[in-house]
């Protein structure tokens, strides 16, 4: 077999029209194999020619896409110091756009043997594990074009590629579940019509299913068990595996874009599939160990696991920060995605023991002209010590905002001294990001999310139920902060129903309210259930497939959320890009916000100490919005009075003065069924200053005041 040189970059496997340059990083290896597969399996191998700067390369004339490759890499074998090379393992590419099947799970694929873990395994790993693929990257885009949603007027949605879609009447049955489905007329439709502006999906990198749930007969369903940092998961490709999923991806992105919807992934860059040190080899592991892979000190033959998984990417290496940096350009020039949330992302930073907010990483994400325009969310923690990071992100980043979900779930489940915090909760949590120039939009704002209860299993479920996981429901956290207002699960009892739905209500009247950027569990407003499991990482299936159903059955909800989304964004009052001042605005006596108690006067400092008080109303000045529009303009909205009873009971508030507003008119109140509620372009009740309203027990009345 003829080969050239090549270049040594770009890494990869890269097509240009004639043939394809292969290029891989490799410190340790002494020799790398390259091995292509024809359509019958039959391997074909060549030595890559060249090494330049560690970087292996040679090109290969009339190498097309559509060609599946792997590679060998001959160097030393010395667990002891954390090298492991094995050529009789067949090695995916890092850098593949695209893999071909998923690990048959056999000894073969382990670099050791089990009876003699210091002995490499002498048997061909290539019949049990993937393929890496040549692709064509060309793609008629059309004029595609972002569609560059500002912050503030982001509404996220998060979702599964297959759980949205597995079982969705009127998508094509061949297409359930895939990425076609995703981007079906259908589905597209009702994101639109629901009024979100970005989805955000789970782990779309090639991923594996782990051992140990293929053998128990489930599947790692979330996808958090990247193998491939540039290539879209095969199993949700409808039409082959080939670079087939390449395309159908980059028609989901462009169809969503057509949409005005925003694509956001889910990426898993802390660690790996390979596990620890008695994990498979697979990729990384196998091409240079020591340089991909955080090793623990002086026992290089374990690995430091800040993730709970087994490994931790090294950051310190920067092949490692390379990669990471090369994948998320690809991702953003290429597949045109509008950002990122990066799971478990103070993993990242940890260049040392202590996370480090200043580490290569972020210098490298701040200073990058293609990432650092896209919207970046961390998951702001990881399971290390000193790993819970919420506040401590740089001024690009955004970031899942953990004590936002769980104040709102402590206040609405009545737990005691939760008053203030849940004022800064609700307005932005100015504590956390004020302080390095942040805006309130730093906050995603979530109840729910995939990890944990949904909406309606947070108050129907005090605690878990993972016994379908086969952990004799060990796993998933204990620490949910739900309640399930009477009953344990599913009730006949219509009071405890009502009372259910009330509380989903005061969820999502809250969330959708709050200072911040809304993030909305894809199916919370449809009512879906897991039936009380919080860690359904392992359930494909119709515990975690959507049930549209359930979206007819309860479409008032569903109406009921489209209806909060409307009217954040047609309000500004309630998606500030600046934080509340708390003081006087153009010569009035009511600030941007004022907190009113119950009888109508204003909060003291004494007020806010008082740990029993679980009722506020909170006043949004509609003419103090400090920022102007996109042409210099004066942006004015209406004024807003929330009352909050979080009390059991019913109470009476009393309203403001006339100084406050002459008039209020009732715009939402959470104690009545969504279908009561006045229509979109209806009046509501009208209310007079100093009027005295009765609030009913844990919930929610919004009112406005008349222009």
């Amino acid at each position: 077999m003829e080969i050239w040189p090549g270049r040594p970059n770009p890494l990869g496997a890269a097509f240009d029209g004639s043939g394809t340059n292969f290029a891989l990083f490799s410190e340790l290896a002494e020799r790398v194999e390259l091995c292509l597969f024809d359509d019958d399996g039959v391997q074909a191998s060549v030595d890559l020619p060249e090494s330049t700067g560690f970087v292996w390369h040679g090109y290969l004339p009339a190498i097309v896409p559509g060609q599946r490759y792997g590679y060998r890499v001959h160097g030393p074998w010395d667990p002891a110091n954390g090298k492991w090379c094995n050529p009789k393992k067949l090695l995916l590419d890092p850098y593949a756009t695209a893999i071909e099947g998923g690990v048959n799970w056999d000894a073969a694929v382990f670099g050791y043997q089990f009876d003699h873990p210091d002995q490499p395994s002498d048997t061909d790993s290539a019949p049990f594990t993937p393929r890496s693929v040549i692709v064509n990257p060309w793609f008629d885009w059309e004029n595609d074009r972002p569609p560059n949603t500002p912050w503030h007027e982001t509404v996220v949605y998060e979702a599964h590629v297959k759980g949205l879609t597995a079982r969705h009447p009127d998508v094509p049955a061949e297409q359930r579940g895939t990425y076609l489905a995703l981007a079906d007329p259908d589905v597209v439709a009702y994101l639109k019509r629901l009024g979100v502006t970005a989805i955000e999906l789970q782990p779309v990198h090639q991923f594996i299913h782990d051992n140990h749930l293929v053998e128990q007969g489930l599947r790692n369903y979330w996808g958090y068990n990247s193998i491939g940092y540039f290539a879209p998961h095969n199993d949700y490709a409808a039409r082959g595996q080939r670079g087939e999923q390449v395309q159908e991806f980059k028609h989901l992105v462009k169809t969503m874009h057509a949409a005005g919807i925003e694509v956001i992934l889910d990426v898993v860059y802390n660690h790996t599939a390979e596990g620890n040190h008695l994990g498979p080899m697979l990729s990384c592991k196998g091409i240079d160990n020591p340089a991909y892979y955080r090793l623990m000190p002086g026992d290089l033959r374990h690995y430091m696991d800040y993730t709970g998984t087994g490994n931790s990417l090294n950051m310190r290496h920067p092949s490692v920060l390379q990669l990471i940096m090369d994948s998320l350009r690809y991702w953003v020039k290429e597949m045109h995605v509008d950002g990122f949330r990066f799971d478990l992302a103070a993993a990242l930073a940890r260049e040392l023991h202590d996370v480090d907010r200043l580490s290569a990483f972020f210098d490298l994400i701040q200073q990058d002209p293609i990432v650092n325009k896209v919207k970046l969310i961390a998951e702001p923690w990881d399971v290390g010590e000193g790993g819970y990071q919420v506040g401590n992100f740089p001024p690009l980043w955004t970031e899942w905002n953990g004590k936002y979900r769980d104040t709102v779930r402590d206040f609405w489940r009545g737990e005691p001294a939760t008053l203030e915090e849940f004022a800064s909760r609700f307005t932005g949590s100015s504590d956390l990001y004020k302080h390095n120039g942040r805006r309130p939009y730093a906050s995603i704002n979530f109840l729910t999310a995939h990890d944990g209860f949904t909406l309606r299993d947070l108050v129907s479920y005090n605690g878990k139920h993972n016994e379908a996981n086969g952990e004799s429901n060990r796993d998933g956290t204990d620490d949910n902060r739900a309640w399930n207002c009477g009953a344990e699960g599913d009730t006949g009892d219509p009071e405890i129903n009502a009372l259910r739905q009330r509380q989903m209500r005061n969820f999502l009247a809250t969330l959708f309210l709050s200072q911040g950027v809304p993030m909305l569990l894809a199916g919370d407003e449809s009512g879906r259930t897991q039936h009380g499991n919080n860690n359904a990482y392992c359930q494909d299936n119709e515990i975690s497939w959507l049930d549209w159903d359930l979206f007819v059955a309860n479409e008032a909800m569903v109406e009921f959320t489209r209806r909060l989304i409307a009217l954040r964004q047609e309000h500004p009052v309630f998606r500030r890009r600046r934080f509340f001042q708390g003081r006087s605005y153009r010569g009035s006596h009511k600030g941007d916000i004022s907190w009113i108690r119950p009888d109508g006067t204003e909060m003291t400092d004494e007020d806010w100490q008082a740990g029993f008080a679980k009722s506020i109303a909170i006043y949004l000045n509609g003419d103090a919005l400090p920022d102007p529009g996109p042409r210099g303009e004066r942006i004015v909205d209406d004024s807003f009075l929330v009352l909050f009873n979080a009390w059991h009971e019913t109470l009476e508030f009393r309203l403001p003065d006339a100084d406050w507003a002459e008039q209020w008119e009732v715009v939402l109140d959470t104690s009545n069924p969504p279908d009561l509620a006045p229509a979109e372009g209806e009046q509501g009740d009208r209310l007079k200053a100093g009027d005295r309203i009765e609030i009913a027990g844990r919930s929610v009345v919004l009112l406005r005041e008349p222009g």
